[in-house]
């Protein structure tokens, strides 16, 4: 009982931080106005209506299901890997779509003069597109080399190298490429749910409703990890095929969140601890859709104070997610700590 009244309590938060997005932003709206207009009353002021569905509205959903795929996404990491520190950056499948994304602002303004990202809707599709192909590959790549090394720690080095090395390819796209185009690669870099709207807010909440229930299907694959190579293969699970289906699972959802989102740091990491000291769990069959309520709960509260009342715009989400999440996740490993000694 005492689990059914975490989930209750997680997702009763999910449900008050996803109105709070709705009523709290840089423009001061009434309760009952936002309430009118999520019920379809005309009558209220079309600037609100407009800031209310066409921009907070598709930043909460965005941010609920995007929270909740990179939470899942770190979970499968480290249990894959039984490493506390993995994330969904570990394995150098953000680099690739940010690789792919520099192309695309930084390579096509150097080459042909004006870069996609100046070009409006095209340009935005272009870069969704570009992260994706980017991540992909990279994923491709690294299951390629799944196939061939068995231990854990030496795909993880792999995965580390193919990260840096995409990384010193930006760098020198950066050093060739335009001020302005620069600048555009560093913004999308700070990641955002607020670049997410009309169509592509649709897509991408419906690849992310889609995938997520998928993902739970790998939990008893994932607890039975848990107990070890040895003992996994003597319960005649195929470590290779294991290892290859919570990767590509893994990779994917975070090739999606990156393509329409950007390089959302941390939540990955943070997510999967705060659970486990929450449940005192490692059953999968818990954690998967523990992971999904707080990760959503996290990214809805930090989107919330990107746009904090007072603030003109709204601040990099990279460095909320950093500064809320990285307290919580220190708390619990020194109380865990604590509790060892």
């Amino acid at each position: 009982m005492k689990v059914l009244y975490k989930f209750l309590l997680l997702f009763l938060s999910m449900v008050i931080f996803f109105v709070l997005n709705l009523l709290l932003g840089t423009v001061k709206i009434p309760v009952d106005a936002v309430v009118s207009i999520l019920f379809g009353d005309e009558s209220v002021s079309e600037i609100w209506r407009n800031i209310v569905w066409s921009s907070r509205v598709p930043q909460a959903l965005t941010a609920t299901v995007a929270g909740a795929g990179l939470a899942v996404s770190g979970l499968q990491m480290q249990t894959v890997f039984r490493n506390p520190l993995a994330g969904p950056s570990v394995l150098g499948i953000s680099n690739g779509a940010s690789l792919g994304v520099a192309f695309v602002v930084l390579l096509s303004g150097s080459l042909g003069g004006v870069a996609l990202s100046r070009l409006g809707y095209l340009g935005d599709a272009a870069m969704s597109v570009a992260a994706i192909v980017g991540a992909l590959a990279v994923m491709a790549l690294i299951l390629y080399v799944s196939q061939k090394v068995k231990g854990n720690v030496t795909l993880l080095i792999i995965g580390v190298m193919i990260g840096y090395l995409a990384t010193a390819i930006i760098g020198v796209l950066k050093f060739f490429s335009a001020e302005e185009d620069v600048k555009a690669y560093v913004v999308w870099g700070l990641g955002s749910f607020a670049r997410v709207s009309g169509d592509q807010m649709m897509l991408f909440v419906l690849l992310m409703v889609g995938l997520l229930p998928l993902s739970m299907l790998l939990s008893k694959t994932m607890n039975i990890l848990l107990l070890g190579d040895a003992y996994a293969s003597n319960l005649g699970l195929n470590l290779r095929r294991a290892r290859l289906l919570v990767i590509s699972c893994s990779g994917i959802l975070v090739a999606i969140v990156t393509a329409y989102c950007g390089p959302i740091m941390f939540i990955g990491m943070a997510v999967p601890h705060l659970c486990r000291a929450l449940f005192h769990r490692s059953d999968h069959r818990i954690l998967m859709p523990a992971t999904m309520l707080t990760g959503a709960c996290l990214a809805l509260v930090c989107n919330l104070v990107a746009r904090m009342p007072g603030f003109e715009g709204a601040l990099p989400v990279n460095s909320v997610t950093a500064l809320v999440g990285a307290p919580i996740i220190a708390s619990v490993l020194f109380r865990r700590h604590q509790s060892v000694e």
